[in-house]
């Protein structure tokens, strides 16, 4: 069962990727390969103007994503840091027992993301 914040994300779901002008990628898992978690980013000066992701389409997974990247419009990078899985299971209110780690790769995924910097080819 799903907390009314969590189904809103899932029903709703918002910042659906990719970003095409993104200057950050963070990637959890492998796509096509079972669970995971992408997530582009604008970033400027230290601080998220535009975030999005994209998901292996589980309802948890979608809920966890959706609402960090509503989150992280806005917030610098100390805050992306500081943010533990924990912190966005209390957000949501909750995940269904069992899926309480796609917060984490959620989270694991925005980290990944501040801290590796797109190459972006333009042709």
């Amino acid at each position: 069962m799903f907390s009314p914040q969590a189904a809103e994300h899932v029903q709703r779901p918002r910042n659906i990727g990719p970003i095409e002008s993104a200057s950050h990628i963070g990637l959890v898992g492998i796509p096509g390969e079972g669970a995971f978690v992408k997530i582009w980013l604008r970033l400027e000066n230290g601080k998220i103007l535009q975030s999005a992701y994209q998901t292996h389409g589980c309802p948890s997974s979608v809920a966890a994503a959706s609402l960090l990247c509503q989150l992280a419009v806005g917030k610098d990078v100390k805050w992306v840091n500081a943010l533990r899985a924990q912190d966005l299971l209390v957000i949501l209110g909750g995940l269904p027992e069992g899926k309480e780690k796609f917060a984490s790769m959620a989270v694991s995924a925005l980290q990944n993301a501040v801290s590796s910097k797109l190459i972006m080819e333009k042709g």
